[in-house]
């Protein structure tokens, strides 16, 4: 393959890429403890790997072309425009796709962590808001922006085999935090446990859901 690659080779987009993503990671989700610290390695390093390939070297193409035989005529930096030979149209969609999973995401990352916050400021429980459609709507917002962008609009090697990683790993992560929860409220965590998801709403409270996480955001 020695026709370079559109898209690629602007490594200063990608180094503002990593840094404005990260400061959003960070800015809702400060880790504290050793555990919360390695679930944030692995989405920083999602982050890094997948802004570099977008904008720096396209390794997951050039790998699909060299031991799997894509049509390097046809290929583009976008994988599913390449797999599926939609040229721009196909990477136009994927970009469409992703960006609404990535910006929904966002917004029920940063407002499940206020509400979060607010509730912990007054010593109760976070049952109201986005918590009484999931019990950590936080992440759910997280795997929502994670998946739009390295898998939806951008999809590499690494992203769509980290995700699934970060999946389990933040799944433990909020197993544990439940556990400290339910010492300290005891059976009224229990009740709400059995009355609202872990991460994601049933079907039909999604478009709720959603809506809240918008409504709330523009009052805040």
């Amino acid at each position: 393959m020695n026709e370079p690659i559109a898209h690629s080779g602007v490594w200063a987009v990608a180094a503002i890429m990593v840094v404005i993503a990260s400061w959003i990671f960070y800015r809702y989700l400060a880790p504290k403890t050793w555990r919360e610290w390695a679930s944030a390695g692995l989405v920083q390093a999602f982050i890094i790997a997948l802004y570099a390939e977008m904008y720096g070297f396209p390794l997951t193409i050039y790998v699909m072309v060299r031991f799997f035989g894509l049509d390097n005529t046809n290929a583009s930096a976008s994988l599913w425009s390449s797999l599926l030979n939609v040229g721009e149209l196909g990477m136009m969609i994927s970009m469409v796709l992703g960006y609404v999973l990535l910006f929904s995401g966002i917004g029920l990352f940063a407002q499940g962590w206020r509400e979060l916050y607010r509730a912990q400021k007054e010593k109760r429980l976070a049952t109201d808001g986005l918590y009484a459609f999931a019990r950590h709507p936080q992440y759910t917002g997280l795997f929502l922006a994670l998946f739009g962008e390295g898998v939806v609009h951008w999809p590499t090697i690494f992203s769509v085999a980290l995700f699934p990683v970060i999946v389990l790993v933040y799944w433990m992560l909020a197993r544990r935090e439940e556990r400290r929860v339910l010492e300290e409220f005891g059976d009224q965590y229990r009740v709400y446990q059995q009355r609202v998801p872990m991460f994601f709403p049933r079907m039909s409270q999604w478009k709720d859901f959603l809506k809240r996480s918008k409504v709330v955001a523009h009052e805040g």
